[in-house]
């Protein structure tokens, strides 16, 4: 009888520890379903960029399409209160179904909207109430993924499976980029620029639908199902969720909005903007150029689990500081010797080693912002802050690059980005090692302020 109660306890820990493995992966399939709908604008704005808008040179018509994907940016702090406080207040899994309907309806409109010269300027009107409702979206998605994947995570593995949000977030954009590739083999330039990039949202919609039926089988988390159980917070305090209980943690809060601010411009810049700055400034051909963003990615995804793993041995901070370090460094030489080559080979490595770099933040930026909060208040806070800094710097980095770059002065971008990381490297010195005596592990408030 003892030995079978041996075995049984032994067997406890694998089970378990499959269970953690089944829920990460139904978390991070919709997380990529999620965020392939998100970079499909980008990846295919090239083609589509004639459709919505009144003809014109090619920088103005790519700087209308940057313009609206910053103003989807700005409903991303929106989805990160509403969804938040909805996975704070309903539970983790509710609003992570929520977050990928509205996903869906936002790719439905781009498939199906006609051009500008067919309806005018209710075409461009639609395109933007489509990435308002994706912005949405992804803003309740980040937080609560996040949140979600911290709280299902094994202790002492946290930075490894937190790791694969930021695995699928980049997978999402490498499969958009995979069905371009595959799309521009079989079609022509014009029948992409026609009709052909309607495919890509179609696509992002009907995943959707599969994305809802696996996340029906996911188990809520058990950090939230003992707070809403028991209570974390007094009767008499803020409600769990609300906008007054996150106003009590605002070291917190400044932390995720100095270690985002570098991180997620200079993400941003090496990712979605810098294929449009190889056709655009160095003159590389559109299938080359998308050849070039697949491979660089591919390494930059395989490099996410390393990272995490690293993290959960020596700690999130001293990656932290690595990135900028090494980010300060390497903006102004890579895009500097970028815009003067047309070599595909030498291209790609001048936008994987800055990948490589980034990596160093990526990897653990949504582990390092759970282990900042309470299980009462983490989808808020880790969704809001994050989600304003983001919107100010990530999604206006196409925009005030092509700003930039229409103005003559396109290297003034570079030091912008360098100006940003740099700013972020003086919090990563300065903030605790998030990962010793987190929350997240304690099961309790946490101190505030």
């Amino acid at each position: 009888m003892a030995t079978q109660t041996t075995a049984e306890r032994a067997r406890k820990p694998r089970r378990d520890e499959r269970r953690v493995v089944s829920n990460i992966v139904r978390g991070s399939i919709g997380n990529l379903i999620e965020w392939y709908d998100w970079y499909a604008y980008t990846a295919f704005s090239v083609y589509f960029a004639s459709v919505f808008f009144p003809s014109g040179d090619q920088t103005a018509q790519l700087l209308n399409t940057a313009a609206v994907f910053a103003v989807g940016f700005l409903m991303r702090p929106i989805g990160g209160w509403i969804l938040g406080r909805y996975a704070d207040r309903r539970g983790r899994r509710a609003a992570l179904t929520l977050s990928v309907t509205l996903m869906a309806a936002g790719s439905l409109i781009v498939a199906l909207t006609p051009s500008y010269g067919s309806i005018g300027v209710a075409a461009p009107v639609l395109l933007v109430a489509a990435r308002l409702l994706q912005g949405l979206s992804v803003g309740g998605e980040y937080s609560t993924s996040a949140t979600y994947m911290s709280e299902v995570a094994s202790p002492g593995r946290r930075g490894y499976y937190s790791s694969f949000q930021y695995v699928t977030l980049i997978a999402g954009q490498l499969t958009a980029l995979g069905l371009q590739i595959v799309l521009q083999q079989v079609l022509s330039s014009a029948q992409m620029e026609s009709w052909g990039w309607r495919i890509a949202f179609v696509v992002g919609a009907a995943g959707a639908v599969v994305v809802l039926w696996l996340r029906r089988g996911m188990d809520e988390s058990e950090s939230f199902e003992r707070a809403a159980s028991e209570g974390e917070e007094e009767q008499s305090g803020p409600a769990r969720g609300s906008l007054r209980l996150l106003l009590s943690y605002p070291r917190q809060c400044l932390v995720v909005v100095g270690l985002t601010m570098g991180g997620t411009l200079f993400f941003y810049t090496y990712t979605t903007y810098l294929q449009k700055f190889m056709v655009n400034t160095s003159g590389i051909a559109k299938p080359t150029a998308a050849w070039i963003n697949f491979f660089a990615l591919l390494v930059f995804v395989l490099l996410q689990p390393v990272m995490g793993l690293l993290s959960d041995r020596v700690g999130r901070r001293p990656l932290l500081i690595a990135f900028g370090v090494l980010g300060t460094v390497v903006v102004v030489p890579s895009l500097t010797l970028l815009s003067r080559t047309s070599d595909p080979v030498y291209a790609f490595l001048l936008m994987v080693v800055p990948l490589a770099v980034s990596s160093l933040y990526t990897s653990i930026s949504a582990v390092v912002k759970a282990e900042l909060f309470p299980t009462s208040i983490r989808a808020l806070g880790v969704g809001l802050p994050y989600a304003l800094t983001v919107a100010v710097f990530g999604g206006t980095a196409e925009y005030v690059a092509l700003w930039f770059k229409n103005a003559g002065h396109e290297n003034w971008y570079f030091y912008y980005v360098t100006a940003c990381v740099l700013i972020s490297l003086l919090v990563y010195i300065r903030m605790r090692e998030t990962s010793e005596a987190s929350p997240l592990d304690e099961g309790v408030s946490g101190s505030r302020g």
